[in-house]
């Protein structure tokens, strides 16, 4: 017989979830984690003042339902992310301050970006969640890629150039890199492009105190020694009760193995891709996880003494079409006893950054908020940086995406199951697709996959 009633593979979101609503179901239950840390790509840091930042995951926003209840269940708090004040666009050398819906741009070219951005809500809004490659002129909207779809409907180069940085913004890719389709999807499950977009009344309103990983710390507490820590899954073989789990010990590379009745592998697809399964898994299933790449993505926490910037009317909200750090945002602790700017280099420009120096990374990072912000940004007490490109068990982020093709080819296979074998993770999630929000929906059910079958 079995050992248990369900193995879970990485303690994320997801798989904490799962094996939390398995364990309240009275299921044995266990995690295997290869970090020496729960959270996944939610992470919690310090600044050398001793101020939380989080170097993964962080925002949480209305129509995230899951994630705030879980929140508030676990009693933990939220503040909102700072917002108040001017936010600035940098487009062709010039800073431009605004406080409207005009993101500071001349009115001839936010007309077309506003006409672009509702052609894309109207595709979005027939591209069913729970099978987007049901959409009806799905394989047209999959076949190309979003630069394709760009270029031929705008020939307005500040929009190609808005909407070019969007894609990095969300999915740390550029947009010839990204199916239209999958990107239509994304805009569905996230309750609208506005949704994903905006800090107040958007993805970005709330914060947790302490960071958004006590999530899982708090879950992993309730959950007990059921979560082994330093735990490399390696194999998943089927016997004729269920799986056999084979992992080694992260540290000194002993093997070892764990039997159950089902699994749940909780991890981004690129890693899921890796494990060996016995016997194979479907080629489509093999497919879909060699075309689901992470993101590239370096996120930055810039420490002040104060918040400066909020003294000047600024909200600290940047976007820049210009620059490599090009997207920065106010990430003070919710007292304000120091200023934190938070902000990232993605896409093509953190694989080019990945290769500097540190010092010259830094020296990047620096030389550009003095430019959108003065000379007072030039002396940060701090600097903290993540490369999530460069963590072995997540090998980029915020997510997964899917190039032309790939998603009416292989979309189904993302989240069904193979035998004992149960998906979860953000990226298999139908509403909030790659967040946190979508992580625990995932997860929870991943559990009812198993729970009805019994």
């Amino acid at each position: 017989m079995p050992e248990l009633d369900v193995v879970v593979v990485g303690a994320g979101l997801a798989g904490l979830s799962a094996a939390r609503k398995l364990v309240a179901a009275g299921k044995t239950v266990r995690v295997l984690e290869a970090r020496d840390r729960v959270g996944g790509r939610t992470f919690g840091g310090f600044l050398s003042n001793g101020v939380p930042v989080e170097l993964g995951g962080q925002w949480v926003g209305p129509g995230q339902d899951v994630a705030l209840e879980l929140i508030a269940e676990l009693g933990l708090e939220t503040f909102p992310t700072y917002d108040t004040g001017a936010a600035t666009t940098v487009v062709d050398g010039a800073v431009l301050r605004y406080t409207d819906a005009s993101f500071g741009l001349p009115q001839e070219n936010l007309a077309e970006i506003y006409r672009v951005w509702g052609e894309l809500e109207a595709l979005a809004a027939s591209v069913p969640i729970a099978a987007p490659w049901q959409a009806p002129e799905a394989a047209d909207l999959d076949r190309q890629t979003f630069d394709a779809w760009l270029s031929a409907n705008t020939a307005d180069s500040v929009a190609l150039r808005f909407f070019r940085l969007v894609v990095p913004t969300l999915f740390c890719a550029e947009t010839p890199e990204l199916s239209l389709l999958h990107f239509l999807f994304y805009i569905r499950a996230g309750n609208g492009l506005a949704s994903l977009l905006a800090v107040t009344g958007g993805a970005q309103e709330l914060r947790v105190v302490g960071g958004t990983h006590r999530i899982s710390e708090r879950m992993a507490e309730d959950l007990g020694d059921r979560v082994q820590l330093g735990a490399v899954v390696r194999t998943i073989a089927a016997t004729d009760d269920g799986v056999a789990v084979g992992f080694e010990d992260a540290e000194a590379s002993t093997g070892d193995a764990v039997t159950a009745r089902r699994v749940i592998v909780a991890i981004p697809p690129t890693l899921a891709g890796r494990i060996r399964y016995l016997p194979p898994l479907p080629a489509a299933r093999d497919a879909l996880t060699q075309q689901f790449p992470a993101g590239s993505v370096i996120k930055f926490h810039v420490g002040y003494p104060t918040p400066f910037w909020r003294s000047n009317g600024l909200s600290g909200l940047v976007t820049s079409l210009d620059d490599a750090f090009n997207l920065v945002m106010d990430n003070s602790p919710p007292d304000a006893a120091c200023g934190v700017l938070v902000g990232f280099i993605d896409g093509a420009h953190a694989r080019a950054a990945a290769e500097l120096p540190k010092e010259q990374r830094h020296k990047l990072v620096v030389d550009t908020l003095v430019k959108y912000f003065g000379s007072a940004a030039a002396e940060p007490f701090d600097i903290v940086e993540q490369d999530w490109s460069a963590e072995e068990f997540t090998r980029g982020c915020y997510g997964g995406r899917l190039a032309a093709g790939a998603l009416t080819q292989f979309g189904k296979a993302l989240a069904e199951p193979v035998g004992p074998v149960h998906w979860a993770g953000a990226e298999t999630a139908q509403e909030w697709s790659g967040y946190m929000d979508g992580a625990i929906r995932s997860g929870r059910r991943a559990a009812d996959e198993i729970l009805a079958v019994g």
